[in-house]
């Protein structure tokens, strides 16, 4: 993946003491989610994060020696086609230096930079960060971008592979220079995506976290990746409050390593009572990710919604056929109800198959709220954010899910 960072806002933009002029001020976002925000984007530098291909990451798994007829050979045993993956390759690196050219030819110092040396200091450098990949970049470089105040904008460069819902539009790809020319002439919308943070208390947990967007572990290995460096939490030794060094722009994922192995755990919404659950895992969305995992968890078929239809029309006695158009309709409407705005403060929640007995119960299955507490009483649990960051969760840990507005993610909306 490519990242563009853009570095510290130039001078003229701030006032006395670093502070924001009123107009650049409503652009950072230092006003309620929900006013439009409009103003310029005159950064200075910029630094872009460019995706790792899976040419690229080909390469690395034979060690980096490896000629090019072996490694041709030995996607051919997958199925996988070494000239197609090269040709994507060569179309994304095109679109990275695209998008490097614009920038310069605009008088911005833009610096390039891979996945592995993305940092906390990469983000510090630039004024705003450009994401050169996909969903999943854009994914990677939130999680080191804190606070409200640093613009980042998506750039999909393998359209063919990636539908790219958190990028701008697609013909920006081929001509960024125009997407600057709006952007500069602040002909765009500031919008800014709510994230969720997690604190951890009490035992079973490690607040150190792994890596997963570099990485193809086996459980095994994430569970060895896990233990070795285990804090007292992990021990038994009771911890207090602690807020992970990440913040969900997606989704929180809560369940066993293993898929098969149900996942035991207790809930509290909005502060309420605790309820036992146990079931295949608990997923917790923003507004952004609500169009993402949790849509595809809780969406209905049209075939699903035909089923329910004729079991009501039975009951009302009606006779009157169903009509396709009118079962995609009311399909369209359900399915449609899961999304709302990434700028909403709130989340999703969605218990994922869940077992109802006597023992176990489940009074909802899916809801929004603005506080969610889960206790895990799980024996080899992560807790997954975003797809890319797990922690350790296991029987004694707590964690409260949250929204602040202090967390949001700055980004712009561009018409086509």
């Amino acid at each position: 993946m490519a990242l563009v960072v853009v570095g510290r806002a130039s001078a003229s933009a701030l006032g006395a003491a670093g502070r924001p002029l009123p107009v650049l001020r409503r652009a950072l976002g230092l006003v309620r989610w929900c006013s439009p925000g409009p103003g310029p984007f005159q950064p200075a530098r910029v630094a872009v994060l460019a995706k790792t291909t899976r040419f690229q990451f080909e390469q690395q798994r034979g060690g980096g020696g490896e000629r090019d007829e072996a490694m041709r050979q030995r996607l051919a045993t997958t199925g996988s086609s070494y000239c197609g993956l090269l040709e994507r390759h060569h179309n994304h690196s095109t679109n990275v230096q695209h998008l490097l050219d614009c920038l310069r030819k605009e008088g911005i110092e833009a610096r390039l930079v891979k996945r592995g040396d993305y940092s906390e200091e990469t983000v510090r450098w630039a004024d705003a960060i450009v994401s050169a990949g996909g969903d999943g970049t854009m994914l990677l470089t939130a999680s080191k971008v804190f606070g409200r105040h640093k613009p980042v904008i998506g750039v999909n460069t393998d359209p063919e592979r990636s539908l790219g819902h958190l990028c701008i539009p697609l013909r920006y790809t081929y001509c960024f220079s125009d997407a600057l020319k709006k952007l500069r002439q602040g002909e765009f919308r500031w919008q800014w995506r709510h994230r969720i943070r997690v604190h951890l208390a009490g035992m079973g947990f490690n607040p150190r976290p792994v890596d997963l967007h570099e990485q193809q572990l086996s459980l095994e290995q994430h569970c060895s990746a896990h233990r070795s460096t285990t804090p007292a939490a992990v021990h038994g030794d009771k911890a207090g409050p602690e807020l992970l060094p990440v913040r969900a722009l997606n989704e929180v994922f809560v369940g066993e390593s293993l898929s098969s192995r149900p996942s035991y755990y207790e809930i509290s919404i909005n502060g309420g009572p605790w309820e036992k659950h146990k079931n295949s895992g608990l997923n917790v969305c923003t507004g952004t990710g609500s169009k993402a995992w949790s849509y595809n968890i809780n969406k209905l078929a049209s075939q699903e919604v035909e089923d329910l239809l004729l079991i009501a029309q039975r009951g009302s006695r009606a006779t009157q056929p169903l009509e396709p158009a009118y079962v995609e309709q009311v399909t369209q409407h359900y399915n449609e109800s899961l999304i709302f705005s990434p700028e909403e403060p709130r989340i999703f929640f969605s218990i994922r198959e869940p077992i109802v007995n006597r023992v176990f119960t489940s009074s909802l299955h899916r809801g929004f709220t603005t506080k969610l507490a889960v206790r895990s009483r799980c024996w080899d649990a992560c807790m997954v954010v975003d797809g890319g960051t797990s922690f350790e969760f296991n029987d004694g840990a707590v964690a409260t899910l949250t929204v602040d507005e202090d967390d949001a993610l700055c980004t712009v909306l561009l018409e086509e």
